[in-house]
């Protein structure tokens, strides 16, 4: 005699097939986001490779501690949001919370150094179009062009995904994110790896170009 099925073992295969076209949607979305940092980032070393000097000079002006410091919080942020996931993972709500928290007020950080950095450069006359830029020629002006680009367009992944982040604790808090069910969570987080690795070859291009 067949026994019924129940209504959590009705919606398994329904579930499962959700949580598998959100990862593969996840993944996609991540290799168009190296599509276009790679495309950039080639940019870059064609006019590198055309203005060798120019960049190295360049490179001289931006604050390499800030930099470094700047590649420590996302790194470390990289490790809270991974303990969230492991901690949603085993159910512990209270401490996937705690790291949420932990990885948004590490990507404020990011941002506030980030702002600090380039305020800096604007009072001392350093940004796109400046007079004090183009008359240093156009290798310096590309190095600095290129740099607020790809650096500004960074730090609009990490504003979205600081977002997406607090979306997610929200839910954790709220129990939308359980142990069962954290497949958007886990979304959130490859996000924010993305950008940690995005930054990782953001730092040796224009920090230590010199």
């Amino acid at each position: 005699m067949d026994t019924p099925m129940t209504d959590a073992q009705a919606h398994a295969p329904s579930e499962h097939r959700d949580d598998l076209g959100a990862k593969v949607g996840m993944w996609l979305f991540l290799f168009t986001e190296l599509i276009l940092f790679g495309g950039l980032f080639i940019l870059y070393s064609a006019y590198r490779s055309m203005h060798a000097h120019a960049f190295e000079d360049a490179g001289k002006l931006l604050d390499v501690p800030l930099g470094v410091t700047n590649t420590v919080v996302l790194l470390t942020s990289s490790l809270t949001v991974v303990l969230a996931i492991a901690y949603m993972q085993r159910g512990d709500r209270r401490k996937a919370t705690a790291f949420l928290l932990a990885t948004i007020g590490l990507a404020l950080t990011f941002l506030v150094i980030k702002t600090i950095e380039w305020s800096a450069k604007f009072e001392h006359g350093i940004f796109p179009g400046s007079p004090h830029l183009l008359e240093k020629g156009p290798g310096e002006t590309l190095f600095f062009g290129l740099y607020f680009l790809m650096t500004g367009l960074h730090g609009l992944h990490v504003i979205i995904g600081g977002i997406l982040l607090t979306v997610m604790l929200w839910w954790v808090v709220k129990g939308k994110t359980t142990q069962d069910n954290y497949v958007y969570l886990e979304n959130a987080g490859l996000y924010w790896h993305l950008v940690d690795v995005i930054w990782i070859f953001l730092l040796p291009l224009f920090y230590l170009a010199a």
